[in-house]
Protein backbone atom coordinates (compact mmCIF):
# COMPACT_ATOMS: atom_id res chain seq x y z
CA UNK A 1 0.00 0.00 0.00
CA UNK A 2 1.57 3.38 -0.97
CA UNK A 3 1.59 5.87 1.58
CA UNK A 4 0.79 9.86 1.04
CA UNK A 5 2.77 12.32 3.80
CA UNK A 6 2.42 15.90 3.21
CA UNK A 7 6.37 17.22 3.85
CA UNK A 8 6.35 21.22 2.59
CA UNK A 9 3.86 24.25 3.22
CA UNK A 10 3.73 27.94 1.74
CA UNK A 11 1.92 30.93 1.45
CA UNK A 12 1.76 34.04 -0.41
CA UNK A 13 0.45 37.15 0.73
CA UNK A 14 -0.41 40.61 -1.69
CA UNK A 15 0.87 43.36 -0.02
CA UNK A 16 -2.10 45.37 -0.08
CA UNK A 17 -3.51 45.45 3.56
CA UNK A 18 -6.67 47.17 4.46
CA UNK A 19 -8.39 47.06 7.90
CA UNK A 20 -11.89 47.28 9.21
CA UNK A 21 -11.91 51.08 9.49
CA UNK A 22 -10.75 51.61 6.43
CA UNK A 23 -12.97 49.65 4.66
CA UNK A 24 -15.42 50.68 6.71
CA UNK A 25 -15.26 54.23 5.84
CA UNK A 26 -15.51 53.82 2.36
CA UNK A 27 -18.68 51.83 2.71
CA UNK A 28 -20.17 54.38 4.54
CA UNK A 29 -18.89 57.35 1.95
CA UNK A 30 -21.15 55.03 -0.40
CA UNK A 31 -24.07 55.14 2.36
CA UNK A 32 -23.55 58.77 2.18
CA UNK A 33 -23.58 59.22 -1.42
CA UNK A 34 -26.35 56.28 -2.23
CA UNK A 35 -28.71 58.19 0.01
CA UNK A 36 -28.51 61.25 -1.47
CA UNK A 37 -28.71 60.58 -4.84
CA UNK A 38 -32.05 58.56 -3.98
CA UNK A 39 -33.39 60.41 -1.11
CA UNK A 40 -36.82 61.11 -2.98
CA UNK A 41 -37.15 57.61 -3.71
CA UNK A 42 -36.12 56.89 -0.42
CA UNK A 43 -38.48 59.70 1.49
CA UNK A 44 -41.70 58.65 -0.63
CA UNK A 45 -40.77 54.56 0.45
CA UNK A 46 -40.20 53.59 -2.61
CA UNK A 47 -36.43 52.66 -1.50
CA UNK A 48 -34.90 51.58 1.90
CA UNK A 49 -31.81 54.05 2.48
CA UNK A 50 -28.63 52.03 3.23
CA UNK A 51 -27.17 51.70 6.71
CA UNK A 52 -24.07 52.65 8.19
CA UNK A 53 -21.64 50.01 9.63
CA UNK A 54 -18.63 49.93 11.77
CA UNK A 55 -15.79 48.32 12.27
CA UNK A 56 -17.25 47.24 15.82
CA UNK A 57 -19.83 45.01 13.88
CA UNK A 58 -17.38 43.81 11.20
CA UNK A 59 -15.33 42.35 13.78
CA UNK A 60 -18.22 40.93 15.98
CA UNK A 61 -20.12 39.30 12.70
CA UNK A 62 -17.10 37.72 11.86
CA UNK A 63 -13.80 37.56 14.16
CA UNK A 64 -11.89 39.83 11.15
CA UNK A 65 -9.84 42.92 11.97
CA UNK A 66 -7.97 43.14 8.50
CA UNK A 67 -7.26 41.35 5.47
CA UNK A 68 -4.56 41.50 1.82
CA UNK A 69 -5.88 42.08 -1.60
CA UNK A 70 -4.64 41.92 -4.64
CA UNK A 71 -6.04 45.56 -5.72
CA UNK A 72 -6.84 48.41 -2.51
CA UNK A 73 -7.06 51.15 -4.67
CA UNK A 74 -10.27 49.97 -7.05
CA UNK A 75 -12.21 49.12 -3.73
CA UNK A 76 -11.59 52.60 -1.93
CA UNK A 77 -12.93 54.56 -5.21
CA UNK A 78 -16.11 55.54 -4.59
CA UNK A 79 -16.79 55.42 -8.30
CA UNK A 80 -15.48 52.45 -8.66
CA UNK A 81 -15.60 49.90 -5.83
CA UNK A 82 -13.99 47.21 -6.69
CA UNK A 83 -10.60 45.83 -7.66
CA UNK A 84 -8.63 47.08 -10.66
CA UNK A 85 -6.51 44.91 -12.65
CA UNK A 86 -2.64 45.56 -11.78
CA UNK A 87 -0.31 46.33 -14.19
CA UNK A 88 0.48 43.35 -16.42
CA UNK A 89 -2.06 41.28 -14.85
CA UNK A 90 -2.84 39.27 -17.35
CA UNK A 91 0.24 38.25 -18.33
CA UNK A 92 2.41 36.73 -20.81
CA UNK A 93 4.45 33.99 -22.02
CA UNK A 94 7.50 35.79 -20.42
CA UNK A 95 5.79 36.53 -17.31
CA UNK A 96 2.80 35.03 -15.30
CA UNK A 97 -0.65 36.74 -14.74
CA UNK A 98 -1.71 37.73 -11.11
CA UNK A 99 -2.79 34.47 -10.04
CA UNK A 100 0.05 32.70 -11.25
CA UNK A 101 2.24 34.78 -9.70
CA UNK A 102 1.09 34.59 -6.37
CA UNK A 103 0.63 30.66 -7.16
CA UNK A 104 4.49 30.31 -7.87
CA UNK A 105 5.33 32.27 -5.01
CA UNK A 106 3.38 29.91 -2.23
CA UNK A 107 4.82 26.74 -4.48
CA UNK A 108 8.79 28.26 -4.25
CA UNK A 109 7.87 28.57 -0.08
CA UNK A 110 6.60 24.70 -0.05
CA UNK A 111 9.16 23.20 -2.34
CA UNK A 112 12.29 25.24 -0.33
CA UNK A 113 10.51 23.22 2.97
CA UNK A 114 9.93 20.12 1.42
CA UNK A 115 14.11 20.55 0.15
CA UNK A 116 12.88 19.66 -3.37
CA UNK A 117 13.55 21.14 -6.70
CA UNK A 118 10.91 22.00 -9.04
CA UNK A 119 11.60 19.55 -11.46
CA UNK A 120 11.15 16.61 -8.71
CA UNK A 121 7.74 17.40 -8.70
CA UNK A 122 5.62 15.49 -11.26
CA UNK A 123 1.80 17.00 -10.98
CA UNK A 124 0.42 20.50 -10.18
CA UNK A 125 -3.36 20.47 -9.16
CA UNK A 126 -4.03 24.46 -9.46
CA UNK A 127 -7.73 24.75 -7.01
CA UNK A 128 -9.04 27.43 -6.31
CA UNK A 129 -12.67 28.96 -5.61
CA UNK A 130 -12.03 31.30 -8.25
CA UNK A 131 -10.30 31.31 -11.55
CA UNK A 132 -8.49 34.36 -13.37
CA UNK A 133 -9.46 32.54 -16.63
CA UNK A 134 -10.87 29.55 -18.30
CA UNK A 135 -8.23 28.54 -20.52
CA UNK A 136 -5.02 27.84 -20.67
CA UNK A 137 -5.06 26.69 -17.33
CA UNK A 138 -3.61 28.64 -14.34
CA UNK A 139 -1.77 25.74 -13.88
CA UNK A 140 -0.22 25.03 -16.80
CA UNK A 141 1.21 28.34 -16.45
CA UNK A 142 2.31 27.97 -13.16
CA UNK A 143 4.05 24.47 -14.39
CA UNK A 144 5.41 26.52 -17.30
CA UNK A 145 7.21 29.50 -14.75
CA UNK A 146 8.18 26.40 -12.48
CA UNK A 147 9.69 24.22 -14.67
CA UNK A 148 7.96 21.07 -13.02
CA UNK A 149 7.29 17.79 -14.98
CA UNK A 150 4.22 16.07 -15.94
CA UNK A 151 0.84 17.26 -16.16
CA UNK A 152 -1.29 20.14 -14.49
CA UNK A 153 -4.44 20.68 -14.01
CA UNK A 154 -7.10 23.91 -12.80
CA UNK A 155 -10.20 22.59 -10.50
CA UNK A 156 -13.30 25.02 -8.74
CA UNK A 157 -14.27 24.09 -5.30
CA UNK A 158 -15.52 26.90 -3.74
CA UNK A 159 -14.32 27.25 -0.45
CA UNK A 160 -13.15 23.73 -0.24
CA UNK A 161 -10.96 23.93 -3.57
CA UNK A 162 -7.39 23.30 -1.60
CA UNK A 163 -8.85 20.26 0.23
CA UNK A 164 -10.31 18.62 -2.70
CA UNK A 165 -7.03 19.74 -4.24
CA UNK A 166 -5.26 17.94 -1.96
CA UNK A 167 -7.49 14.62 -2.11
CA UNK A 168 -6.89 14.70 -6.23
CA UNK A 169 -2.92 14.42 -5.05
CA UNK A 170 -3.16 11.82 -2.87
CA UNK A 171 -5.26 9.76 -4.87
CA UNK A 172 -2.59 10.54 -8.26
CA UNK A 173 0.25 9.46 -5.87
CA UNK A 174 -1.69 6.07 -4.60
CA UNK A 175 -2.81 5.06 -8.24
CA UNK A 176 1.24 5.70 -9.63
CA UNK A 177 0.39 8.48 -11.51
CA UNK A 178 3.00 10.56 -9.75
CA UNK A 179 5.68 10.21 -7.00
CA UNK A 180 4.98 14.22 -5.96
CA UNK A 181 2.25 16.54 -6.55
CA UNK A 182 2.57 19.96 -5.76
CA UNK A 183 -1.27 21.15 -5.21
CA UNK A 184 -1.61 25.48 -5.53
CA UNK A 185 -4.09 27.13 -4.08
CA UNK A 186 -4.03 30.69 -5.27
CA UNK A 187 -7.20 32.41 -3.89
CA UNK A 188 -8.68 36.24 -5.46
CA UNK A 189 -11.72 36.29 -4.18
CA UNK A 190 -11.86 39.51 -2.99
CA UNK A 191 -12.63 40.09 -6.84
CA UNK A 192 -15.98 38.65 -6.29
CA UNK A 193 -17.22 40.90 -3.41
CA UNK A 194 -19.81 43.43 -3.62
CA UNK A 195 -18.05 46.38 -1.87
CA UNK A 196 -20.99 48.05 -1.63
CA UNK A 197 -23.18 45.40 0.10
CA UNK A 198 -23.23 45.97 4.07
CA UNK A 199 -22.92 41.98 5.34
CA UNK A 200 -20.57 41.02 2.89
CA UNK A 201 -17.88 43.76 1.98
CA UNK A 202 -15.74 42.66 4.95
CA UNK A 203 -14.99 39.08 4.01
CA UNK A 204 -13.01 38.26 2.20
CA UNK A 205 -8.94 38.34 1.76
CA UNK A 206 -6.60 37.09 -0.48
CA UNK A 207 -3.64 34.83 -0.41
CA UNK A 208 -1.92 31.79 -2.34
CA UNK A 209 -1.08 28.40 0.05
CA UNK A 210 0.80 25.51 -1.41
CA UNK A 211 1.30 22.01 -0.43
CA UNK A 212 3.52 19.37 -1.31
CA UNK A 213 2.62 15.96 -1.19
CA UNK A 214 5.06 12.88 -1.76
CA UNK A 215 5.25 8.89 -1.50
CA UNK A 216 6.25 8.51 2.23
CA UNK A 217 8.96 6.42 0.90
CA UNK A 218 10.69 9.01 -0.60
CA UNK A 219 10.37 11.77 1.67
CA UNK A 220 13.77 13.06 2.37
CA UNK A 221 15.65 12.54 5.42
CA UNK A 222 15.31 15.06 8.08
CA UNK A 223 12.35 16.92 6.33
CA UNK A 224 9.37 17.31 8.56
CA UNK A 225 6.57 15.15 7.28
CA UNK A 226 2.64 14.57 8.09
CA UNK A 227 1.55 11.15 7.34
CA UNK A 228 -1.83 11.29 5.57
CA UNK A 229 -4.24 9.06 7.60
CA UNK A 230 -7.28 9.33 5.71
CA UNK A 231 -9.03 11.58 3.21
CA UNK A 232 -12.99 12.39 2.56
CA UNK A 233 -15.34 14.45 0.64
CA UNK A 234 -19.33 14.76 0.68
CA UNK A 235 -21.26 17.10 -1.64
CA UNK A 236 -24.84 18.58 -1.40
CA UNK A 237 -26.58 20.73 -3.49
CA UNK A 238 -27.39 23.71 -2.33
CA UNK A 239 -28.11 27.58 -3.99
CA UNK A 240 -27.31 29.21 -0.83
CA UNK A 241 -23.93 30.84 -1.91
CA UNK A 242 -23.82 31.94 -5.21
CA UNK A 243 -22.36 33.76 -8.06
CA UNK A 244 -24.27 33.74 -11.86
CA UNK A 245 -20.52 36.07 -12.50
CA UNK A 246 -18.94 33.61 -15.46
CA UNK A 247 -18.24 32.77 -19.49
CA UNK A 248 -22.59 34.00 -20.11
CA UNK A 249 -22.32 36.98 -18.37
CA UNK A 250 -20.99 38.71 -21.43
CA UNK A 251 -24.53 37.36 -22.89
CA UNK A 252 -26.71 39.05 -19.89
CA UNK A 253 -27.66 42.14 -20.97
CA UNK A 254 -26.84 44.97 -18.38
CA UNK A 255 -25.49 42.50 -16.28
CA UNK A 256 -21.83 44.24 -15.21
CA UNK A 257 -22.78 45.48 -11.59
CA UNK A 258 -26.02 43.49 -10.92
CA UNK A 259 -25.92 41.89 -7.55
CA UNK A 260 -25.87 38.32 -8.59
CA UNK A 261 -23.10 38.52 -10.40
CA UNK A 262 -21.05 39.30 -7.23
CA UNK A 263 -20.70 36.82 -4.29
CA UNK A 264 -24.34 36.72 -2.75
CA UNK A 265 -24.94 34.37 0.44
CA UNK A 266 -27.86 33.15 2.61
CA UNK A 267 -25.45 33.77 5.44
CA UNK A 268 -28.18 32.31 8.20
CA UNK A 269 -29.26 29.80 5.73
CA UNK A 270 -25.57 28.72 5.45
CA UNK A 271 -25.19 28.46 9.22
CA UNK A 272 -28.43 26.20 10.02
CA UNK A 273 -27.87 23.92 6.83
CA UNK A 274 -23.78 23.51 6.83
CA UNK A 275 -22.64 23.28 10.20
CA UNK A 276 -24.79 20.56 11.26
CA UNK A 277 -23.64 18.54 8.05
CA UNK A 278 -20.11 19.32 8.61
CA UNK A 279 -20.04 18.43 12.47
CA UNK A 280 -21.58 15.04 11.30
CA UNK A 281 -18.98 14.34 8.46
CA UNK A 282 -16.11 14.74 10.74
CA UNK A 283 -17.82 12.28 13.07
CA UNK A 284 -18.36 9.99 10.82
CA UNK A 285 -14.89 10.41 9.33
CA UNK A 286 -13.63 9.77 12.97
CA UNK A 287 -15.47 6.76 13.66
CA UNK A 288 -14.56 4.96 10.40
CA UNK A 289 -11.11 4.99 11.40
CA UNK A 290 -12.02 4.15 15.23
CA UNK A 291 -10.93 7.43 16.26
CA UNK A 292 -12.74 10.14 18.61
CA UNK A 293 -12.16 13.92 18.32
CA UNK A 294 -9.97 13.10 21.60
CA UNK A 295 -7.62 11.59 19.12
CA UNK A 296 -6.84 15.04 17.58
CA UNK A 297 -4.59 17.40 18.67
CA UNK A 298 -5.79 20.08 16.16
CA UNK A 299 -8.26 21.01 14.11
CA UNK A 300 -7.46 23.60 11.39
CA UNK A 301 -10.85 24.17 10.19
CA UNK A 302 -12.41 26.18 7.12
CA UNK A 303 -11.81 29.94 8.19
CA UNK A 304 -15.14 31.30 7.21
CA UNK A 305 -16.64 32.71 10.32
CA UNK A 306 -15.26 32.45 13.95
CA UNK A 307 -18.73 32.03 15.04
CA UNK A 308 -19.00 29.25 12.50
CA UNK A 309 -15.48 27.85 13.50
CA UNK A 310 -16.13 27.61 17.50
CA UNK A 311 -19.52 26.29 16.52
CA UNK A 312 -17.94 23.06 14.84
CA UNK A 313 -15.32 23.05 17.44
CA UNK A 314 -17.62 22.93 20.18
CA UNK A 315 -19.82 20.85 18.79
CA UNK A 316 -17.02 18.39 18.42
CA UNK A 317 -15.68 18.36 21.51
CA UNK A 318 -19.11 18.77 23.63
CA UNK A 319 -17.40 21.89 25.42
CA UNK A 320 -15.91 25.43 24.50
CA UNK A 321 -12.77 24.86 22.44
CA UNK A 322 -9.18 25.81 23.68
CA UNK A 323 -7.58 28.12 21.82
CA UNK A 324 -5.05 26.59 20.06
CA UNK A 325 -7.63 23.15 20.17
CA UNK A 326 -9.00 24.84 16.87
CA UNK A 327 -6.68 27.76 15.90
CA UNK A 328 -7.92 30.88 13.84
CA UNK A 329 -6.48 33.46 11.07
CA UNK A 330 -9.57 35.47 10.47
CA UNK A 331 -8.72 38.29 12.67
CA UNK A 332 -5.85 39.24 9.90
CA UNK A 333 -5.93 37.28 6.65
CA UNK A 334 -10.06 37.37 6.61
CA UNK A 335 -12.07 34.61 4.95
CA UNK A 336 -9.57 33.70 2.12
CA UNK A 337 -12.05 31.15 0.43
CA UNK A 338 -10.46 27.61 0.11
CA UNK A 339 -6.75 28.49 1.80
CA UNK A 340 -8.03 28.91 5.11
CA UNK A 341 -7.78 25.53 6.47
CA UNK A 342 -3.95 25.63 4.87
CA UNK A 343 -3.31 28.67 6.14
CA UNK A 344 -4.04 27.61 9.26
CA UNK A 345 -2.21 24.14 9.07
CA UNK A 346 0.74 26.33 8.22
CA UNK A 347 0.98 28.61 10.74
CA UNK A 348 -0.31 26.46 13.53
CA UNK A 349 2.02 23.24 13.99
CA UNK A 350 5.29 24.13 14.81
CA UNK A 351 4.37 23.31 18.35
CA UNK A 352 3.01 19.22 17.50
CA UNK A 353 5.14 16.51 18.48
CA UNK A 354 5.62 13.06 16.51
CA UNK A 355 2.48 11.23 16.86
CA UNK A 356 0.26 14.19 16.78
CA UNK A 357 -3.18 13.46 14.23
CA UNK A 358 -5.24 16.54 13.58
CA UNK A 359 -7.52 17.24 10.79
CA UNK A 360 -7.77 19.91 7.99
CA UNK A 361 -11.61 20.27 7.01
CA UNK A 362 -12.93 22.99 4.93
CA UNK A 363 -16.42 23.37 3.72
CA UNK A 364 -18.50 25.98 1.41
CA UNK A 365 -20.46 26.70 -1.73
CA UNK A 366 -21.85 23.49 -2.72
CA UNK A 367 -21.93 22.15 -0.58
CA UNK A 368 -18.85 20.75 -0.56
CA UNK A 369 -17.18 19.57 2.65
CA UNK A 370 -13.28 17.77 2.21
CA UNK A 371 -10.87 16.94 4.46
CA UNK A 372 -7.97 14.91 5.74
CA UNK A 373 -6.65 13.58 8.73
CA UNK A 374 -3.01 13.37 9.19
CA UNK A 375 -0.22 12.67 11.56
CA UNK A 376 3.04 14.16 12.66
CA UNK A 377 5.84 11.94 11.64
Amino acid sequence: MVDVAITGTGIFVPENKITNEELVEAFNAHVDQFNEEHKADIDAGRITAKQYSSAAFVEKASGIKSRNLVDVDGVMDLNRMMSKMPEGGHGTTEDPCLQAHMGIEAAKAALSQAGLDAGEIDQIVCSSAVMQRAFPAIGIEIQHHLGTKGSAFDMVMGCSSATYGIINAVNAIKSGIANRVLMINPEIFSTMVNYRDRDSHFIFGDVATAVVLERADLVKEGRESWLILDTMAETQYSNNIRSNYGPMTRLDDDSMLRDDMFFVQEGRKVFKELLPLVTDFITRQLKGMNFTVENLSRMWLHQANINMNMYAAKKLLGREPEAHEAPTVLDTFGNTAGAGSILSFHKNRDDLKSGDRGIICSFGAGYSIGSLIVEKQ
